[in-house]
């Protein structure tokens, strides 16, 4: 039996979206009267139209009720432990304490320096500090979990202290375990909780929130020819899939963010069909994350080597992602896209 999908597209912002919500010509996107949109795209494995939502009622009955369904979660207002997505987006920092992570690799590693890039994430607006010991850039190498351990501890205990929203980027369940006495706040696995078996039963025992990411392969071996049927369409059903068995492990809560993985077993064409038709993923009903920051596809378009040169970049792309309603943006440079979000939301309501 054909699947169908639904995508919510052209969007509105700012104070065009409130006044076209207010003469109902377009619907407010997760309950956000400052992101509408009045269109949605039907998808299939075959085939795409585009509807204006006022044409919704005159399609087949099977296809109406569909798209009904799926624009219930579309635009039913996303609730999370200790978010707030009134103000979108999020921005979540990065502190990788690790020697080899691609773009800031060995420079977090002490504990003064990673005191100093906590500081600076908090003064410069980070709203969630995702903190990690272990590399998953392309090829990167397993770590033992003693060696990952030993690299964060200290600075989840300054983390405790500042008292702020902190993710626990990790894909095994023994730093899960140790960590959550230290209050984290958020599991983000970019296995997928693929990679050690055992990470689902702590989400359940602790009713966790977490990320659901996803990733082709291992990160030695994600990038060695990714392949896909149709990236956007197989990753809908991942998450499907990922969902379904979580709840029949008895996870019932609903605070769970999708990432489908920027740079995670995609090549350039991947990772720009994601980031354009983002919205798609809005019908799954969860928050969206989006890892842009200084990627390899900003290089591979701009052809800029350097990672640290690449914010321009990361930039634009943040803005296009706003632009399709994404509520996280995990990102490096968070003084730069803080402040290009200001203008940005200023402008708009000019």
């Amino acid at each position: 039996m054909e699947k169908y999908y639904t995508r919510a597209c052209n969007f509105y912002y700012g104070s065009i979206s409130k006044e076209k919500i207010k003469k109902k010509l377009s619907l407010p996107l997760n309950g956000n009267n400052l992101i509408s949109f009045d269109c949605i795209e039907l998808i299939t494995r075959k085939s795409k139209k585009l509807f204006h939502i006022k044409k919704i009622n005159s399609l087949p009955k099977k296809i109406k009720n569909k798209i009904i369904l799926d624009l219930k979660n579309i635009t039913k207002k996303k609730f999370f432990l200790n978010l707030n997505f009134n103000n979108l987006p999020l921005l979540m920092g990065v502190l990788n304490v690790t020697p080899d992570s691609f773009s800031d690799g060995g420079e977090f590693l002490s504990e003064k320096s990673a005191h100093k890039r906590i500081n600076k994430l908090i003064n410069d607006g980070a709203n969630i500090i995702d903190i990690g010991g272990e590399s998953t850039r392309p090829q990167a190498q397993e770590v033992r979990d003693i060696d990952e351990w030993n690299r964060i501890k200290s600075k989840l205990s300054i983390l405790r202290k500042k008292k702020c929203f902190v993710s626990l980027d990790t894909r095994k369940s023994s730093i899960m375990e140790k960590s959550l006495s230290y209050s984290i706040n958020l599991i983000n696995d970019v296995s997928g909780f693929d990679y050690d078996s055992k990470t689902i039963n702590v989400l359940k025992k602790h009713n966790t929130p977490f990320v659901l990411h996803h990733m082709q392969g291992t990160p030695k071996t994600m990038q060695q020819k990714p392949t896909y049927k149709n990236v956007l369409l197989d990753i809908y059903d991942f998450f499907e899939e990922k969902l379904n068995l979580i709840r029949s492990k008895k996870i019932k809560h609903n605070n769970i963010i999708l990432d489908p993985g920027i740079g995670f077993g995609k090549n350039l064409k991947h990772n720009i069909t994601l980031i354009s038709q983002i919205s798609i993923f809005h019908s799954l009903g969860f928050p969206l994350l989006l890892g842009l920051s200084r990627k390899r596809f900003i290089k591979d378009l701009s052809g800029n080597n350097d990672s640290k040169e690449r914010i321009g970049g990361t930039i634009s792309s943040c803005l296009y992602s706003v632009l399709q309603g994404v509520q996280i943006l995990r990102v490096h440079d968070i003084n730069e896209i803080n402040q290009a979000l200001k203008i940005f939301k200023k402008l708009q309501f000019n």
